[in-house]
């Protein structure tokens, strides 16, 4: 009985869009020391929320989370992924000359898994059926939590005990069928079912290409990332000034960064994406987002990630991509935003003015 329910619980699972579904016992992540060193390190930056003493007893123990559970089913759905950089893919479709010139500098990068709905919104559903659909075969209630991103547990540490994929250098789960290219999703359950066999070879082998690529080398030898560097959080989790030292290093991403997913070699096998997940968002994103407003910005962004940055945090970032993006036909803009009621945006654009001068002058 065990074994034909968890085989109907990852068909139900793949009938709702999870690619990969994997069970896994309630035991401690094996590599949770490695976390905690981590948070030693500070390398969480201002992601204080991480280091809090119920965070990490929960991220140590899964039944702190749910005294109950006896095993958890850890999920993947892919999303939209462009391989190449989307700039020359876009420009190189346009039969204008001109308009050609004009975009090749007036362009801002956003990671592909945002380009689509917010997963927040809609994996939860998703993951409340399969619970239902669990409640239906057993005929009673479950107790259950789930999670995507957004809960105190260690999932990629989960999904490899599941037999996902294995933790690539680039911080990220890999799964040699489907790349990485993925949201991951767990269920804490009060059921038995029989583990899976947990991913125990790594793909990764001399390949350094994550680690090369990265602008701001925040990818470290020990699979782990220094976040205070990464570009994903400088742009989405940091709430306050970008460090100057590492601005000119960002290039012209403005929510997240796919440059160490666009170079992994395991990435031309990413999965077809549901469609919720397929780009809503039009690219090139130009120059002229600088001058949104608050109502603008939240119609526009009402079912996106990039939602999670803000307005301030989103125009920050679109000042600083400016800035790097070395067009002096955008000083205008930016002296329109050093008019800005956001101090945060008001510093970030005369940085990028003045970059922008200083090109003038070289």
């Amino acid at each position: 009985m065990t074994a034909a329910l968890k085989q109907a619980i990852k068909e139900k699972a793949r009938q709702l869009g999870f690619t990969l579904a994997g069970v896994t016992s309630s035991e401690a992540p094996p590599h949770y020391s490695a976390f905690e060193s981590w948070l030693n390190a500070d390398m969480h930056g201002t992601m204080q929320y991480l280091a809090e003493e119920r965070s990490r007893t929960r991220r140590a123990n899964p039944k702190q989370i749910l005294p109950e559970c006896k095993s958890i089913l850890v999920l993947a759905m892919p999303y939209s992924f462009h391989r190449e950089a989307r700039k020359e893919k876009t420009l190189n479709k346009l039969s204008d000359l001109g308009a050609l010139r004009g975009l090749k500098k007036d362009h801002g990068q956003i990671a592909s898994y945002a380009l689509g709905d917010d997963y927040h919104d809609i994996i939860p559903p998703r993951l409340q059926k399969i619970v239902e659909f669990i409640e239906e075969q057993v005929g009673h209630p479950i107790p259950n939590r789930y999670y995507t991103d957004t809960g105190p547990i260690l999932e990629r540490d989960l999904a490899q005990r599941a037999g996902l994929g294995w933790v690539g250098k680039n911080t990220l789960l890999i799964n040699p069928k489907a790349g990485s290219t993925f949201f991951l999703a767990e269920i804490l359950l009060g059921l038995e079912l029989e583990p899976d066999n947990p991913f125990v070879t790594d793909h990764c082998g001399t390949c350094m290409r994550c680690i090369n690529a990265c602008p701001t080398q925040c990818i470290l030898p020990n699979r782990t990332l220094d976040a205070r560097r990464c570009v994903s959080y400088l742009t989405i989790e940091l709430k306050d000034d970008i460090p100057e030292e590492l601005r000119p290093l960002m290039k012209d991403w403005i929510f997240g960064c796919d440059i160490c997913q666009q170079v992994c070699p395991w990435n031309r096998f990413s999965a077809q994406a549901d469609p919720a997940f397929e780009p809503k968002i039009p690219l090139p994103v130009l120059t002229s987002d600088l001058t949104l407003t608050s109502v603008e910005f939240n119609q526009r962004f009402k079912k996106s990630p990039i939602k999670r940055a803000k307005r301030r945090g989103y125009l920050r970032n679109m000042a600083v991509a400016i800035g790097n993006n070395g067009n002096e036909d955008d000083i205008p803009i930016l002296e329109q935003a050093m008019q800005e009621d956001e101090s945060l945006i008001r510093k970030h654009a005369k940085w990028a003015k003045e970059k922008l001068e200083r090109g003038r002058l070289c």
